[in-house]
């Protein structure tokens, strides 16, 4: 004999009665229901207040309560329960991945997607990458391209070089294989941004092509806009605002970038500022060029 159990699925989730299909000879046979593949005697007492008693009914013609939701339209009393799991999660529960050293892991979407996020905030989430010799003003551009976008009304963030390793990236030093590390998390926070709708704005040496070139390709085309910040070493070695040069040059400081250690200028990038000892542009003149590009290829509006 079938038993039909209806089970109220927990808040979260719509708050839907479902009918689930229990094989068993007899009602009294009924134990605990799996939702989702966890049975729910496993719950803790927080997640138990959630559920009502699950009543045990004879008829199979019930069906699921109305709901306005739209996640809860179309759903069938036909299907399996855990079926109504990949329903929720937007993905086949069986979709599991092993990414590097991660395993088991399972991608779960929102109903609430980049688009949305776009249309809330009117404007388009992308990710402008700053890249130049140390003292090249990056940070001084970003700061000022952050300052103009904002009177414009439009949401930005700065990923900083240097802010970011007092956190995030503490534990990365610079050589070689830790600056590429640096880039690549630097790359995926800066995908998140974009993907909520927000105007990313980095701001980092990034010596190496192939780094960059992950970092653009973690996005959709189109929403990676590199910035080559071109400035002569000698003109940012004359500026050294931190004083690193100096050190370099005394040999204080290793691997350092435009003198012991190579900067790859972008081969395609999408906008070049050059600037040149005898025709340096005001940070502000420099941050409406980049606004013009977005504002060209309408980066401003949703």
């Amino acid at each position: 004999m079938s038993t039909t159990v209806q089970a109220l699925r927990a808040s979260c989730s719509c708050g839907l009665f479902l009918n689930v299909e229990c094989r068993h000879s007899a009602p009294e046979k009924l134990g605990f229901v799996k939702f989702c593949g966890i049975n729910a005697v496993g719950l803790g007492r927080s997640c138990k207040s959630l559920l009502k008693p699950i009543m045990a009914k004879e008829d199979r013609g019930a069906s699921p309560t109305d709901d306005a939701s739209p996640i809860c339209q179309g759903l069938s009393v036909n299907k399996p329960f855990t079926d109504y799991c990949a329903a929720f999660s937007g993905k086949n529960i069986c979709e599991v991945s092993n990414i590097g050293k991660s395993t088991n892991i399972l991608w779960h979407e929102c109903p609430i997607q980049k688009l949305d996020r776009q249309q809330l905030l009117q404007q388009k989430g992308c990710v402008i990458w700053l890249t130049g010799l140390s003292g090249s003003g990056k940070s001084t551009l970003a700061c000022a391209l952050s300052r103009s976008l904002h009177r414009r009304g439009k949401l930005t963030y700065i990923l900083d070089g240097d802010n970011i390793r007092h956190g995030l990236n503490r534990d990365l030093s610079f050589k070689a294989e830790d600056r590429s590390e640096n880039i690549r998390r630097i790359g995926e926070v800066a995908k998140l941004l974009a993907d909520a709708g927000v105007i990313c704005i980095t701001s980092l040496i990034s010596p190496y092509r192939k780094d960059r070139d992950a970092c653009r390709a973690l996005l959709p085309e189109g929403d990676f806009i590199e910035v080559f910040i071109d400035v002569p070493l000698d003109l940012c070695e004359a500026r050294d605002p931190k004083g690193l040069y100096k050190l370099a040059r005394a040999g204080k400081i290793k691997g350092f970038t435009g003198v012991d250690d190579p900067y790859e200028p972008p081969c395609s990038c999408e906008i070049v500022l050059q600037q040149k000892v005898s025709d340096c542009m005001s940070p502000s003149d420099t941050a409406e060029i980049v606004i013009s590009y977005l504002e060209k290829n309408g980066y401003l509006r949703a």
